[in-house]
């Protein structure tokens, strides 16, 4: 799982000079001034921590910090042989479906021991994601707040549609007024909308929503907010939960049948297919996080809004995520890895971030700079807070979820493919994510 970053080229300003962050020298480099690695895959954040890390040397001239932006999509695969290799940076992002098994396999700095006096600042919650055998693995950076519903103002307005009180419902459709929204805010090219007669699916010009195989902003809050799960206490994939399949039935439909959401085709493969559609105005209602709000801040050229996540017969459920920055415990530079991972947890360090408006502040001291932004931009930010419900669901967990994942997401492409029957299908994921788990 990840917070769900632009996926970029690695920028050259901000590659990482010629260096092996776990070199055996432990010695500063010239003139005295020890340089720490930083490895990260969100280029907005990066832009932020440039200015942040400028203030952090000339408050400790004795350390240059270099960052190094590797595309999210290439990001834990090298990662990972980076670590084996010995030549990681030293310090690197890391989401929760990683984490585990670099803790367990002594690759992290104890960062509950080492920093245990700054923990009050950091959002409980990412504080509590991240911990794991008694102690905290890393420095919380980033967090999503809720997941909303990001809707354009004119479409809504032509069909008539009030984003604020959005429910869906698996069994009872008398109570779901999301999918009546949705056939009316999907249009064909002649102009009829998915609840008229007529209405063309192979000929769609704006869809009404962005269901698809999502984790993040999609699935996993389907699954939440119908009382279901994907993974019991011991970490076991849950899959086959009749509440679960409940939520990944209606999905599938919406995608297949209904036809007022993008062809898995488009975006099984492609996570970013859904914002790109919102952004170019053929797409109505996109739910998503904090992630994508600078995006949309950027890229949107017309009027649009936040609504609350869709809530269904279990209320507003989200999964709440977050991002930390963890340190290598094989890097001989430690001393100035602590002073580089204090600097991020401060309020100060992390107050860049937010004032940028490129992501919302794991550092509880710096996110009224996030908001401050936001706010001066006109965006109303409240429903990312409690006003967008307080019910959430755990992010996925384990040393070998990655593992899973792996395993069971060419499986649910079929199912949102509708290649697959639902129940057949999720049977599948689960055997041969909890296979991957052994």
């Amino acid at each position: 799982m990840r917070l769900r970053p632009l996926v970029t080229a690695v920028a050259a300003a901000l590659a990482l000079a010629a260096c092996s962050p776990a070199a055996p020298d432990d010695a500063p480099s010239d003139e005295g001034v020890t340089t720490v690695t930083v490895r990260l895959w969100d280029e907005d954040v990066a832009t932020a921590y440039e200015q942040s890390f400028d203030e952090f040397s000339q408050q400790n001239p004795d350390v240059r910090v270099e960052l190094n932006v590797v595309p999210w999509s290439d990001y834990f695969t090298g990662l990972n042989l980076d670590v084996a290799s010995g030549t990681a940076e030293d310090v690197y992002w890391l989401n929760s479906s990683n984490f585990g098994s670099l803790a367990d396999g002594g690759k992290l700095i104890d960062v509950g021991k080492e920093l245990g006096g700054d923990v009050a600042s950091w959002v409980p919650a990412a504080v509590e994601q991240y911990s794991r055998n008694g102690t905290l693995w890393g420095v919380p950076a980033l967090t999503d707040g809720r997941i909303v519903v990001y809707y354009n103002k004119a479409m809504l307005a032509a069909a008539g549609v009030d984003p604020d009180n959005l429910t869906w419902n698996p069994t009872d459709p008398a109570a779901d007024t999301f999918l009546p929204a949705a056939r009316r805010l999907t249009r064909d090219s002649a102009g009829r909308t998915a609840d008229q007669p007529g209405f063309d699916p192979g000929a769609i010009t704006q869809y009404g929503f962005n269901a698809g195989r999502d984790l993040q902003a999609i699935y996993y809050d389907f699954v939440g907010s119908n009382g279901g799960r994907i993974q019991a206490p011991d970490e076991t994939l849950t899959f086959t939960d009749p509440k679960t399949v409940e939520a990944f039935d209606y999905l599938v439909k919406l995608i297949n049948t209904e036809h007022v959401a993008p062809s898995a085709a488009d975006t099984n493969d492609n996570g970013d297919f859904s914002r790109d559609q919102f952004l170019q105005g053929k797409m109505a209602l996109f739910q998503s996080g904090t992630y994508n709000l600078k995006n949309i801040g950027d890229g949107a050229t017309f009027e649009w809004g936040i609504a609350p996540l869709l809530g269904g017969p279990a209320g507003r459920v989200s999964v709440v995520n977050s991002v930390i920055a963890a340190g290598n415990a094989d890097s001989p530079r430690r001393d100035a890895i602590l002073k580089v991972l204090r600097w991020l947890g401060s309020a100060e360090g992390a107050s860049f971030v937010g004032a940028e408006g490129a992501a919302l502040p794991a550092v509880t001291g710096a996110q009224q700079e996030y908001y401050d932004y936001w706010e001066g931009q006109g965006v109303d930010t409240r429903f990312f807070g409690d006003e967008g419900g307080t019910a959430t669901i755990p992010a996925p967990s384990g040393p070998k979820f990655e593992a899973a994942s792996t395993a069971f997401n060419p499986i649910l492409n079929e199912v949102f493919a509708g290649r697959t029957p639902v129940a057949e299908g999720l049977q599948q994921a689960q055997d041969a994510g909890n296979a991957a788990m052994r």
